[in-house]
């Protein structure tokens, strides 16, 4: 049944399985072995760049945060506060900053890496909807990010100041689970955790693996005011690759 399943999955999305480390759909013993399948060693070599892609999928939206307003689509807007939980001091890190919404398909690789080298400070888990978070539905509901689940996870730069990566759940997403602790809303509680790693040396190297979705979902980067500069040709519904120039720091 799973071979089949996989097979079904494979062929109805285009799933390109010669970039798979285990190309074979009969080396997955589940589903979801299949779906967070790594890559090959080399298909994705980083760019020279100050900031990488952290994903395979597409720009839903990119640029500067407006005060504390991100752009969901064409006539919705979402506030840094309400996408971190409610905290505004929290937010306040971001203020006139920049942004960018990268949407996984379900034909994407859905492990998540690191855009630059940071040290993880803060993990928060926000309960929430689980609202598909395709491009016609980021069109149509409201504060979508803001609204459904979501993991936020906050690094320090040594060179870029403090930034966010905060993974959205959507319809089906089981889990999403970080490198540094594993599935993190296991229990599906309606109760918002936090975990402080301000005592802990986690660092994580650009390009490094730093989390990972059950099903295809969307990751808001957000960054200080000053912090980067997009490259030029980043722009809605463009597609974009892990390890790909994502830009640079502002001189």
């Amino acid at each position: 049944m799973t071979r089949w399943l996989i097979r079904r999955f494979v062929a109805r999305y285009g799933v390109d399985m010669g970039e798979a480390a285990i190309p074979d759909i009969a080396g997955y013993a589940s589903f979801n072995d299949f779906f967070t399948r790594p890559l090959r060693e080399g298909v994705r070599p980083l760019a020279r760049a100050d900031f990488v892609c952290p994903v395979d999928g597409a720009i839903s939206q990119v640029g500067a945060i407006d005060d504390h307003h991100i752009v969901q689509a064409k006539g919705h807007r979402f506030t840094t506060t309400a996408l971190l939980g409610g905290d505004p001091a929290l937010a306040a890190a971001f203020r006139h900053g920049s942004f960018a919404n990268l949407y996984l398909s379900p034909r994407d690789y859905h492990r998540i890496h690191m855009p630059c080298t940071g040290r993880l400070t803060r993990m928060i888990h926000i309960p929430g909807s689980l609202f598909s978070v395709n491009p016609v539905t980021a069109r149509g509901v409201p504060n979508l990010f803001a609204r459904n689940e979501r993991v936020v996870c906050l690094f320090d730069s040594a060179e870029h100041g403090p930034f966010a990566m905060v993974l959205v759940g959507a319809t089906i997403v089981g889990s999403m689970a970080t490198a540094w602790h594993g599935i993190v809303n296991a229990r599906r509680t309606h109760a918002l955790g936090e975990w402080v790693y301000t005592d802990r040396d986690i660092l994580l190297k650009q390009g490094e693996e730093m989390g990972r979705f059950l099903l295809g979902s969307t990751v808001v980067l957000l960054f200080r005011q000053g912090a980067i500069t997009f490259e030029e040709s980043w722009a809605p519904e463009r597609p974009v690759r892990l390890g790909e120039r994502m830009g640079d720091h502002r001189a």
